[in-house]
């Protein structure tokens, strides 16, 4: 991810260091100088690198010495995160289509090159400004920002429905983090059991899926003064149920809250803002907050999996359960 905040035991916020120049002469330098064309005035300028952490692969800002411009760059071939054996060449590619699908719907950073002999490098332009993490972090302008979210996410699922909702995938997803968890039996087979009453409810079904974001934490919507983009598609779905995006959101507000300020219920005034300006109206309101505590189960599953050596694991264990249980 370009601007990655993986919890420990509170909100880290990505760091990104100096860790090298380049000159001409280097092979990678020369490539990145050579495709960006007219964009890069001085041929010959140095080039400064810095690298972002934590992040699931090696991710770097390449800033051009004079030029005021700067790209950034995820080697997909060199894994950071837990997921090391994958093709590396496919997820390179695959990152590049679906910004190229996002773009013509709502701001992404634009794909400029891929590179599969420089350890499947993906060049995309570098955004500035500062991520939802920090709005959060701060409680400044945090409504005004939540909006913007919410509109540019129903934009994203409305403007990619497709022909299927592929429910299978959802659930299979559920029971693939579950089994990272590593969970006593007795919990897990609880957790089976209410998944097994999300199946057989007609509540998540729909006639249409569309592309989701699926890692929509507040670290991948960064605000450029005004504007608002949505960085790192790596892991987009298609054919997938919208409310997966809105239950990341919710339930990393919601973990953050009991995190910095000892209440998670402290985010529900803020999740319900989020939700309804997401909603079309009313009704569509009330079903929505319906189904996104299935969602926002997952998302607590997917952060106790950086919380297993902490007590918080507990509390996200919790959470989850308490989700899924909303059905009965």
């Amino acid at each position: 991810m370009y601007y990655s905040s993986e919890i420990i035991v509170a909100v880290i916020p990505v760091l990104n260091h100096y860790v090298n120049t380049l000159g001409p002469g280097d092979a990678f330098r020369d490539w990145l100088v050579d495709t960006l064309g007219d964009r890069i005035k001085n041929k010959y300028c140095k080039v400064e690198v810095f690298k972002y952490s934590p992040s699931s692969h090696t991710v770097c800002r390449y800033k051009f010495k004079g030029e005021k411009y700067s790209v950034i760059v995820k080697f997909f071939a060199e894994p950071t995160g837990e997921l090391k054996r994958y093709n590396a060449s496919e997820a390179m590619v695959r990152e590049y289509n679906n910004l190229m699908a996002a773009r013509p719907i709502i701001n992404v950073p634009m794909p400029i090159a891929i590179h599969q002999d420089f350890n499947c490098a993906l060049v995309t332009e570098y955004i500035s400004g500062r991520s939802l993490t920090w709005y959060l972090s701060h409680e400044n302008d945090l409504y005004d920002k939540l909006t913007s979210v919410a509109h540019m996410q129903h934009r994203l699922h409305e403007h990619t429905r497709h022909d299927y909702y592929d429910k299978k995938k959802d659930f299979a997803n559920f029971h693939k983090v579950l089994d990272h968890l590593n969970l006593d039996r007795p919990i897990r087979e609880h957790f089976d059991q209410l998944l097994g009453k999300w199946w057989y409810s007609s509540l998540l079904d729909l006639k249409q899926g569309c592309m989701i974001h699926r890692d929509a934490t507040p670290s991948n919507y960064m605000f450029r003064k005004d504007i608002l983009y949505v960085l790192d598609l790596e892991s987009s779905w298609y054919n997938a149920h919208y409310a997966l995006d809105l239950g990341i959101m919710c339930s990393e507000l919601k973990n953050h809250f009991q995190l910095q300020r000892g209440s998670g219920e402290l985010a529900e005034p803020y999740i319900g803002h989020f939700l309804w300006h997401y909603s079309k109206n009313e009704s569509d309101f009330l079903r929505i907050t319906k189904i996104v505590p299935f969602f926002m189960g997952l998302g607590f599953l997917r952060s106790a999996r950086l919380h297993r050596h902490y007590t918080h694991h507990k509390y996200l264990i919790k959470e989850a359960a308490a989700c899924l249980t909303s059905l009965e």
